[in-house]
């Protein structure tokens, strides 16, 4: 599912996974492709921006397969018993797919928008609409099972721990829902006593290490306590973090949180503290979440359409490919998926020659080998 897991942390433990890397195979999405896709067995699943669902093999970048099923979509599919569950913007709806060809199991009309990518806890899919409320459905039927009104439109991805479902509005209000009847746990936000704000929930949460982590359009990063709602600490950038964060403790780092914003910078916190372990500048505008595989975290920007790949320990930029807008790496822990703008590329893990993390051809290699001898000749 869209952050790997229900908690939604976007970190996989796999050290061998890093560059340099060669370019395997390239996937054309066709139009805009804001989320990656999913990764199930050796299928990639995804979907682009003017609706268009499909299946990749991994092996050979192939599509399986190929449906239209909106005509406006901003999430990405979540993957459970060989059915693929999707929320849609236009129309307002949820839809189940056939993950070995497309076709329809069934679709429910929502009374408003959705770009939740959703969640499946159990017997239920559960899925945020800019209808203020969050929707439990069954996931063969897809009957309601319970809806929840909150305070503002819910774009975010709904993240999953312990029973309790957690997501936040655009009202501001971060809110944990049991996931059993749809019940209140708590509420925080704005209208809270816990800290004043008018900002809004657009990032998917991460839950670790006892902690809520969510960004804000306030420019801020909040991290609530999970059992109460409390505010932890918060941290201040200078624009929007619509970006979900990654939430992970690998060998060679504390618990930390790693979130892109608005004002074109890239932070790494102490999960437990909020202070910056180190950050990275001059990236331009960072909208989509960031992912950790391994000892690398990589995030794009919207300015340079770019891919970055950064050192967790210390922050080295140690990778950079020129393609890339929003939510860019994914890895079934031998090679990595890279979404760009509209290409979805395949990089395996390798030696020789790079640049930028990324293995030269040999005709290439050979031309930088003569450039760089030139220079030293010079």
């Amino acid at each position: 599912m869209y952050g790997l897991n229900e908690e939604r942390t976007r970190y996989l433990d796999a050290p061998g996974v890093k560059p340099p890397f060669s370019i395997r195979w390239r996937f054309k999405g066709g139009h805009l492709l804001e989320y990656s896709p999913i990764l199930v067995s050796n299928q990639l699943f995804g979907i682009n921006n003017n609706g268009l669902a499909f299946g990749i093999k991994t092996r050979t970048g192939k599509a399986r397969w190929k449906r239209q099923v909106a005509h406006l979509n901003a999430s990405a599919p979540t993957f459970s018993d060989g059915i693929l569950y999707i929320s849609n913007l236009e129309p307002g709806q949820v839809i189940a797919l056939a993950a070995y060809d497309g076709h329809t199991y069934w679709e429910h009309p929502l009374p408003g928008r959705s770009e939740s990518s959703p969640l499946v806890v159990g017997n239920k899919v559960i899925v945020g609409c800019e209808c203020n409320t969050v929707f439990a459905f069954n996931k063969k039927t897809g009957k309601t099972i319970w809806e929840r009104h909150v305070n503002g439109a819910v774009k975010a991805a709904p993240a999953y721990s312990g029973g309790i479902v957690y997501v936040g509005d655009y009202s501001g209000e971060m809110t944990a829902i049991h996931v059993n009847d749809g019940s209140i746990k708590w509420q925080t936000g704005s209208q809270g006593t816990s800290f004043g704000r008018t900002g809004q929930f657009y990032a998917t949460a991460a839950i670790a290490f006892g902690r809520v982590y969510a960004g804000n359009t306030d420019g801020r990063m909040y991290s609530f306590d999970q059992q109460t709602g409390r505010l932890a600490w918060s941290h201040s950038t200078s624009n929007y973090v619509y970006a979900g964060a990654v939430a992970a403790r690998t060998a060679d780092t504390p618990p930390t949180v790693y979130f892109g914003s608005y004002d074109g910078n890239f932070y790494a916190l102490d999960a437990r503290t909020g202070e910056e372990r180190w950050s990275q500048h001059n990236l331009g505008s960072i909208s989509g979440a960031a992912s950790l595989i391994g000892d690398t975290v990589y995030v794009a920007d919207l300015q340079h359409t770019s891919t970055y790949g950064f050192d967790a320990a210390n922050g080295h930029k140690v990778f950079e490919y020129s393609d890339g807008a929003y939510n860019p790496v994914i890895s079934d822990g031998k090679e990595i998926f890279l979404t760009g703008y509209k290409t979805v590329y395949a990089l395996t893990p390798g030696q020789g020659p790079a640049v930028n993390g990324i293995i030269q051809a040999p005709k290439k290699a050979k031309q930088l080998a003569k450039r760089k001898s030139g220079k030293k000749q010079g």
